[in-house]
């Protein structure tokens, strides 16, 4: 079986969701990023090199290491790749987190929201002085910090367990290609992008990326080299100077359709990824929707349920009664239709589903 290449790819913020970009930081087993959180509180203080703060109940833990890669699975294609964020995009995060007010929004193992959980300080780290060194911390420049303050006594027990570890962010990102091809680039722009694209590609020691674009991009810039050094040298030799400028100007042409061609490739995926993006706002909301129906449908069950309880309770004590009675009077009186009426009230109690 030919093994499938692992490609590295770059998170964006997508200028159309600014306000998805960092929804909510959740509270989770294995971070994603890696790297566990510091405790602090009465009962159990962690710190590592000082005790910097006598608050209670509190976190510091990197919300977004740059350029650390990340595993991911894409089951759609059944293939393995990374993901990693740039310093600026970690800082643009971290400002579109406070700037939309989601400080105070936080999840469970990225499923359900919390109360009592709530963000006090953000800052990124700015060289070796930073505050992190305090908490134990040794991570990169760049690196988004959080301290929280934890109110919710089940989320504090399962940290002070052990069961909680760190953070993992939840937002909304898009792939840098796909935020490139929302624009209009002249051909010098397209290329210079694609040469700090190979770039990154190379210092990251990535495998050849799985994109058609790019590898379009990338002949399309070895053609471009290679004319420009012919040209060049061409335009030296005075007696050919007029058949290389023919020469130049047909290439040049090649070129410009070329790119015009890829242009309404990046248009066409631009045009794709808003769809997508509404998509998955209606998914977003149907999911609440959904959820908010099921907590309904669960109390009207639980109260469904208590009210068989009471009428088969009563109708047992009445029964009791009733034979009690007959017994004393000498007096045989059937009670099977009434047995079977609690017994269909059980039955229909137990196969409520709730």
């Amino acid at each position: 079986m030919k093994r499938k290449a692992t490609k590295i790819v770059e998170l964006v913020i997508a200028d159309d969701s600014e306000e998805l970009t960092i929804d909510a930081i959740s509270l989770v087993t294995s971070p994603a990023i890696e790297q566990d959180f510091v405790f602090f509180g009465k009962e159990n203080n962690n710190l590592t090199l000082a005790k910097v703060d006598e608050e209670k109940r509190m976190l510091v833990s990197p919300a977004l290491i740059p350029n650390k890669q990340i595993f991911r699975y894409d089951p759609n294609t059944d293939s393995n790749y990374y993901v990693y964020f740039s310093k600026e995009t970690v800082r643009q995060a971290s400002e579109l987190y406070l700037k939309h007010n989601n400080h105070h929004k936080a999840t469970y193992q990225h499923e359900d929201r919390v109360s009592g959980v709530l963000t006090i300080e953000s800052w990124i780290k700015e060289g070796e002085q930073d505050k992190s060194k305090l908490y134990g911390f040794d991570l990169p420049d760049g690196t988004w910090f959080v301290k929280m303050k934890i109110e919710n006594d089940e989320m504090w027990n399962k940290i002070k367990d052990g069961e909680l570890k760190g953070l993992s962010i939840e937002g909304y990102f898009i792939n840098k290609m796909e935020k490139m091809g929302k624009q209009q680039f002249s051909n010098e722009e397209i290329l210079e992008a694609l040469s700090e694209l190979i770039k990154e590609k190379t210092e990251l020691k990535a495998e050849k990326v799985d994109l058609g674009v790019v590898q379009d991009l990338e002949k399309l810039l070895k053609d471009y080299q290679v004319t420009s050094k012919v040209i060049e040298k061409d335009e030296k030799l005075k007696d050919k100077k007029s058949d290389e400028a023919e020469k130049k100007g047909k290439i040049t042409q090649k070129l410009d359709d070329e790119i015009a061609k890829l242009r309404q490739k990046y248009n066409e995926a631009a045009e794709k990824s808003s769809r997508a993006n509404k998509e998955f706002s209606e998914i977003r909301d149907r999911i609440e929707k959904i959820k908010k129906e099921k907590l309904g449908y669960e109390k009207s069950m639980n109260k469904l349920s208590k009210d068989l309880n009471k009428f088969i309770t009563a109708l047992e004590k009445q029964l009791n009664k009733f034979k009690k009675a007959a017994k004393s009077l000498g007096v045989d009186v059937p009670t099977k239709k009434y047995d079977k009426v609690i017994s269909d009230a059980i039955s229909i109690k137990n196969n409520l589903k709730i």
